[in-house]
Parts: structure tokens; C-alpha cells; sequence
């Protein structure tokens, strides 16, 4: 069961949103709704599953629903129509008191304006949510004194929020959410107010942290390269209506529709993109054995290459044709390590970037390993070559906008 459920979630602002909810159930567009009656269709029959330990990223343009949407889970905002669900318990029917409990232990939020407090110093800012919910000053300052180290603000407790920059100030928000022991984190545009080398520095933090916590997080974004780095899935928001949920290589490499597309056509694939999503398993795996029976193998599995291993771990990659031409050579007595290529190793979270200098050289698949050098995959040159390709094999026509885009 998922952590975190939306179903058919509609959210319609206005003076009389039922009135609306029948309007827009009878086919009445967000644009119509709008000139009729003056009110604003937020959210659309929003159908969404969030599992534990995720990066969820909802990104769309402005007005596309995305703060809306994140502020229904932990009902700062209540649907129109529709359900909320959290460990399967609905939170639209949480009492008062229950839901300050909710609110308090399971959920904690970071702001796109850091939300901190003047008058209080970083350690104070940090403590807050720990004082709220009761703990005991000492407690609270040790979670505190912990957290700001973890983020790299150590020596600036005393400090005042002023006297911060704006990338340390979103890591004293950071630190705040996370102090809480929350399990889910929910991030409004956190980052969007930062110079941009303070926002990549900021999300590699959170990365590193994820790493380490396995929080669940739900990130808010308008950009595409932020969504594509940190989302372990991406939602796409469109007028309050989700176009695509996916993993980034779906979004990137299968995109629902003309919107979608246009979202994506230019984006940097190799950039964007990990190994994982280009990677085959190994169809055949070899040990030392003589080429005659490394080439009847290969053979018997249909295969053109083969990763060769031995007793201490992966020693290259062979081809059929080197296999098969070393055995008709006169007086041949190569051995199959000998004729193995030993090409560089990639990990399946390596951005492909970083894998087309390799993969244009060795002639031969590169071998995707995991943590203990045991061969996961493979990656060909063709492979990375027709990923990297335009989706639809055509140029964009200059001038083109590709990309939809805020309205100035």
C-alpha cells in the first residue's frame, strides 16, 4: 500500500464550489468555470500514490496546481470532492486535535521563503517544531545542535537569520523539517529563490540526505532539470489535471502527450539520464574456459558479446567474432581472459554523459556494476546513441518554442 494516496481530489476556489463541482462534472472547462462563474478550477479528479522512502516531484507551470496540491497533504487546504490518505487513514476526517497531532509528527514543511523566524537565533529556528510538539529544552537543543552540524551551519547557532545568506538560511529550514523526525517532508519550491549555484549546491544536500534518512518527500518544482535530478518520479501538472506521472526516464523517453513533449524536447538526455535506463541485462557470462566452449555457449544463447568473469570478479567483455576469429587462427592458443577487453566500469546511477566518451571507444558493451563489482548490465554504443537521438528523428524548426513557458 502506498504511504500517501490523493483520490479523485478536486479542488474548486470560489463562492459556491459545489455549484462548481457540478459545472465541471457536466464538462465545463477550467477556462469556461472561470468566465461563468468566477471561480477557479485548483485541482482536477487528481488520482496519485506516493510510496515511502520516494523523492515525489510535481512540477507544472504557474497556476498548474502543483502548491495547491501539496498543501491538501496536510489539509492547509481541504478538497472540494475526494479523498486524502495517509497509511490509509483518510486526514479529511481527522479531528482537530488529531490532525495538530498529524501535523506535528508525521509531516513537516520547508518554504520557498525559508519561513524562519527573525528574532530567533539558528538554534532556536531549528528547535521549534521539537518546542511545539513539547520536548524538553535540553532534548531539543542536542536535535537541534545535531541537526545544524548535519547541514553544515556549525559555528553559526547564535547566528540570527538576517545574518545569513540566502542558501544557508534554506538549510536552517531544511534542518527545522528534519529535526521533527517527521517522515514526510513536503518542500514548496524550496530552492527557487536561490542564485543557481547555491541551488545545486543545496540539491545535492538534499540528495546526500536522502541517501541517509529515506525520508518521504514530496518536492514542489517549476523546473524541469531540478524535477528530472531529484524526483525518483515526476507528476506533470497541466490546468489542475495530471498529464503524466513516471520515473524521469519515462517522462524523458516515453512522454504522454503533445504537452509532455514539448516539455521535454530540450532537455539534455545525457545530462539528464542515468545508465539505468539504457542498460540490458548480461544475456551470457563466462568464466576461463577454452574458446571452444565460450564460442558453443555464446552460441547457444544468441549471444554477440559476453561478459567474462572470474573467481575475483569481472575481468573484460568478449565478442563472438574475436572468440570465433582466435580459434581459426593458425596455432592460436589465446585464452579467454587474453582476448577479453578490460573497459571501464559504470554504476547504474552514472549520468550517461559520462558514459559516451567510454562507449564511443571501447568497441565492445560496457559492463554496469553494482556496489560489490558484480556485472548488472550492459550498455552498447547503440544504445546510448538512440537515446540520445531526437524522440521523433526530426530537428526542431528555428524559432520554434519547444518548451511551454510562464506567461510573461
Amino acid at each position: 500500500m502506498a504511504l500517501i494516496e490523493l483520490r479523485r481530489v478536486t479542488k474548486i476556489f470560489g463562492r459556491a464550489p459545489q455549484e462548481g463541482l457540478a459545472r465541471v462534472r457536466a464538462g465545463a472547462t477550467k477556462e469556461r468555470l472561470l468566465a461563468e462563474t468566477g471561480m477557479v478550477l485548483g485541482l482536477h479528479d487528481v488520482n496519485l500514490s506516493i510510496e515511502a522512502g520516494e523523492i515525489f516531484v510535481v512540477m507544472g507551470l504557474s497556476g498548474s496546481g502543483k502548491s495547491t496540491l501539496i498543501r491538501h497533504l496536510n489539509r492547509l487546504i481541504d478538497p472540494t470532492d475526494g479523498e486524502v490518505l495517509v497509511d490509509g487513514e483518510d486526514v479529511l476526517k481527522l479531528s482537530t486535535r488529531a490532525l495538530e497531532a498529524f501535523r506535528r509528527r508525521r509531516m513537516s514543511m520547508v518554504f520557498q521563503r525559508f519561513g524562519l523566524m527573525p528574532h530567533r537565533t539558528v538554534l532556536r529556528n531549528v528547535a521549534y517544531g521539537l518546542e511545539v510538539r513539547g520536548e524538553g529544552a535540553r532534548e531539543r537543543e542536542q536535535a537541534a545542535r545535531a541537526w545544524v552540524e548535519r547541514v553544515g551551519l556549525a559555528g553559526y547557532e547564535a547566528s540570527y537569520p538576517h545574518q545569513l545568506s540566502g542558501g544557508m538560511q534554506q538549510r536552517v529550514g531544511l534542518a527545522r523539517a528534519l529535526a521533527t523526525g517527521a517522515d514526510i517532508l513536503l518542500m514548496d519550491e524550496p530552492f527557487s529563490a536561490l542564485d543557481p549555484l547555491i541551488r545545486s549546491q543545496m540539491q545535492d544536500q538534499l540528495i546526500a540526505l536522502q541517501a541517509q534518512l529515506n525520508r518521504t518527500v514530496v518536492f514542489i518544482t517549476h523546473d524541469l532539470d531540478e524535477a528530472l535530478r531529484l524526483g525518483t518520479r515526476i507528476a506533470i501538472l497541466k490546468d489542475g489535471v495530471v498529464a503524466q506521472v513516471g520515473t524521469p526516464a519515462e517522462i524523458l523517453l516515453a512522454p504522454a502527450d503533445d504537452y509532455v513533449a514539448a516539455f521535454v524536447r530540450d532537455v539534455n538526455r545525457a545530462r539528464a539520464l542515468t545508465v539505468e535506463a539504457v542498460m540490458r541485462p548480461p544475456l551470457c557470462r563466462l568464466t576461463d574456459e577454452t574458446l571452444e566452449r565460450a564460442l558453443a555457449e555464446m552460441r547457444r544463447q544468441g549471444a554477440d558479446e559476453a561478459v567474462v568473469m572470474a573467481p575475483e570478479g569481472y575481468r573484460g567483455v568478449v565478442t563472438a567474432a574475436k572468440v570465433e576469429a582466435a580459434l581459426h587462427a593458425n596455432g592460436a592458443r589465446a585464452s579467454l581472459a587474453e582476448l577479453a577487453v578490460r573497459t571501464p566500469t559504470f554504476t547504474a546511477n552514472t549520468p550517461i554523459e559520462r558514459v559516451v566518451p567510454a562507449a564511443l571507444q571501447a568497441g565492445v558493451p560496457l559492463p554496469v556494476v553494482d556496489a560489490a563489482g558484480n556485472v548488472q548490465g550492459l550498455v552498447t554504443p547503440e544504445a546510448v546513441g538512440k537515446m540520445l537521438a531526437e524522440r521523433d528523428g526530426e530537428p526542431t524548426p528555428a524559432g520554434t518554442e519547444t518548451r511551454p513557458r510562464d506567461a510573461a
